[in-house]
């Protein structure tokens, strides 16, 4: 297997997730000579197998991606989107916030900054579908979906709502795994990609 993952490189965390994605390629041994890159132009998205969104603002990446002519090129990408906290924004077909068009790829309906303010940021573990030992999660100024559609499969579920789904190739979390050591979600996302 040889994989070009993208990262979507409009606003958040983008040297986080080329770095996790790094580390996940290093520990499944790629046949082949696989790269991991910031993707700023639309034209770069359907050479790729995989896409990153990361966090950030959505309404900002929400106007980025209209602004680069990247919103057609996303909506009909043919490899697997891993989409973290603005990312699952994104990705919702609804969402609490008139002001975002959101992609509509995953069948739920998504509320932004569900815990508040940035001071209401906190970390737990997590039980994930598929996953023996619990998963550390960072959740800052985070969504979570209140309710999934046909075909959106949750992974993991908090008091507050649901924090992680998948559907098909597609990954929505409401966390951020870049920011910490566990790479089982990226290894997970990429082994899908050839599913």
């Amino acid at each position: 297997m040889v994989f070009k993952i993208g990262v979507l490189a409009l606003q958040g965390a983008v040297s986080e997730h080329i770095d996790a994605f790094r580390l996940a390629l290093d520990s499944l041994n790629p046949i082949g000579p696989s790269s991991v890159i910031p993707v700023r132009r639309a034209e770069e998205i359907p050479e790729l197998d995989g896409l990153a969104i990361p966090g950030g603002e959505s309404t900002t990446i929400s106007r980025l991606i209209d602004k680069n002519q990247m919103r057609k090129p996303i909506e009909e990408f043919e490899g697997g989107i891993f989409a973290t906290c603005a990312g699952m924004v994104l990705m919702a077909t609804e969402v609490d916030d008139s002001r975002i068009q959101t992609l509509g790829l995953i069948e739920m309906k998504v509320e932004r900054n569900a815990f508040g303010r940035q001071k209401e940021s906190f970390e737990t573990d997590l039980e994930i579908t598929g996953f023996d030992t619990p998963y550390h999660a960072i959740f800052i100024r985070a969504p979570v979906a209140t309710s999934c559609g046909t075909g959106t499969e949750e992974l993991s579920r908090i008091d507050k709502g649901i924090v992680a789904v998948r559907k098909g190739k597609h990954y929505a979390l409401a966390f951020h795994p870049e920011l910490g050591r566990d790479t089982r979600l990226h290894v997970r996302f990429l082994e899908g990609l050839y599913e």
